[in-house]
């Protein structure tokens, strides 16, 4: 259904029925009347940019005086909020944006919420491109922070950030489950990680290690075992190797290793909590 429609006698027992699952707001204004009109006008922009959370039905009680008499309307312009069939809330007189607003914030869910119901129908869909599931990360970071970090979301992002390859960004999301949020999807997660990771430890990285670790002091192998680790996306080891080194001299290698550093700090992005947090490390150390 669209989110503004004028309600009649033909579509009335439609948006009664939708008002069982989404919020609808009555608005009962007449040309005549323009204060009715004005507040139809903020209702229509507050429905616009609202984008689909609730459902606006004018009524023009010149031409639908029936609907009027059945909400017994006594006054121009009235507005009432709709859910299960029954009036929710609702004002007579004008109101500006912030009031009703104020209102609508009291009955309608959180728009992280609406977010993440959506992000959950575009995951269930699939068929999801790198940049669709880029996106998507983008949106679910930002519910994440609105709901006050709730562990839904965590596990939507883990959930997206596997699928990206981004294996140490999903580990940070896993370990903030709490106990009683370690529910099947849960483990689903953490078995996937546990395989992706597998399948990073590839005979070459072995290699390196086992030459850092005979001679740690071997810069080059440092290095090298650093890129390969990125390459396989476990850049948290790639950084943290590479800071190490950094923290006792910011000119190893003549300067090598740390523009591999910074290299790799730009090709994770910005919007990387890892990345974030080894950009502050080595900001302490050059400030």
């Amino acid at each position: 259904m669209e989110p503004i429609i004028r309600l009649t006698k033909e579509n009335i027992q439609a948006v009664v029925d939708q008002s069982a699952t989404r919020l609808v707001m009555l608005t009962f204004w007449a040309q005549q009347q323009a204060e009715s009109v004005q507040m139809l006008n903020t209702l229509e922009q507050i429905a616009n940019s609202q984008q689909g959370r609730f459902i606006l039905a004018s009524v023009d009680c010149e031409t639908e005086m029936e609907i009027a008499n059945y909400f017994q309307i006594q006054a121009l312009p009235t507005t009432m909020l709709l859910e299960n069939g029954r009036p929710l809330d609702g004002f007579s007189g004008v109101q500006d944006a912030e009031q009703v607003m104020a209102m609508l914030d009291k009955h309608l869910p959180p728009q992280w919420k609406d977010d993440v119901d959506e992000v959950k129908t575009l995951l269930a869909q699939g068929e999801l491109t790198d940049a669709d599931l880029t996106a998507i990360l983008k949106r679910l970071k930002q519910a994440y922070e609105d709901s006050g970090k709730q562990a839904e979301i965590a596990l939507l992002m883990a959930d997206v950030q596997l699928q990206l390859g981004e294996l140490t960004e999903a580990k940070v999301s896993l370990d903030v489950i709490g106990l009683a949020d370690q529910d099947s999807y849960y483990h689903s997660l953490m078995a996937k990680l546990a395989l992706a990771l597998d399948a990073t430890d590839t005979p070459e990285i072995r290699q390196l290690q086992e030459t850092v670790a005979a001679a740690p002091d071997d810069l080059q192998a440092v290095l090298a075992l650093a890129k390969a680790l990125h390459k396989t996306k476990r850049d948290e080891e790639a950084l943290d190797a590479l800071f190490v080194i950094l923290q006792k001299d910011l000119t190893a290698l003549d300067g090598q290793v740390k523009q591999v550093f910074m290299e790799m700090l730009t090709a994770i992005g910005q919007g990387n909590a890892i990345a974030n947090q080894y950009r502050r490390k080595l900001y302490t150390l050059l400030y």
